[in-house]
């Protein structure tokens, strides 16, 4: 498998999921900017989308969002147990917690990184982030990840968005919770692993 990343962008989520699971892959990097594939090439001919991450299978087969990745990778390695079984209730828990980071986390975001955008929209940006960052911070507290004592796939999609506050000049500083839930999540070997294959660490 290969995966394409940009550093530091919701790629590095599949990458710490594949790290976990101990399964075979290799890292191409992309530049978001040009498109261009650092080993040559136009990724808009891997992924039309022109948007990380995209994981193009040994067949050719070329997947691509990030909630998706994320949980193909959970189910080539079940016993890594970066997912909760198929068809289980806690499966469908999953999947909640992977599109409520996607709607309500990653994409408030948008606007932040934005060229061009203003200061007044970066701090209405941030402040649209409150509310998610509120429910997240309650679901957390007094508990190890998002699903229990059992790190999970939808983990590893929010320590990366969390990631995010510190490129965009912002704080966690009001919500203790996650502060302490992005170091412990930092710590495990496989997002240790990944962030230094991304230059982060």
């Amino acid at each position: 498998m290969k995966l394409y990343v940009s550093p530091g962008a919701c790629s590095l989520a599949p990458h710490i999921a594949l790290n976990a699971a101990g399964l075979p892959f290799t890292v191409e990097r992309v530049s978001l900017k040009t498109k261009a594939i650092a080993s040559g090439g136009d990724f808009r001919d891997i992924n039309a989308k022109g948007s990380v991450p995209a994981l193009q299978l040994d067949d050719g087969k070329v997947l691509t969002e990030a909630a998706v990745l994320l949980q193909y990778i959970a189910d080539q390695a079940p016993a890594a147990q970066l997912a909760p079984a198929l068809g289980s209730f806690e499966r469908y828990q999953l999947m909640e917690w992977l599109n409520y980071l996607a709607s309500e986390l990653h994409k408030r975001f948008t606007p932040i990184f934005t060229p061009g955008c203003s200061e007044e929209g970066r701090a209405a940006a941030w402040a649209g982030l409150a509310r998610p960052l509120n429910y997240i911070a309650g679901k957390l507290d007094g508990g190890e990840f998002l699903m229990g004592s059992q790190f999970t796939i939808a983990d590893a999609y929010l320590f990366t968005v969390l990631n995010w506050v510190g490129f965009a000049r912002f704080s966690l500083a009001d919500w203790p919770t996650l502060q302490a839930y992005q170091a412990r999540v930092a710590a495990l070997p496989a997002v240790q692993q990944a962030l230094r294959a991304e230059g982060l660490a």
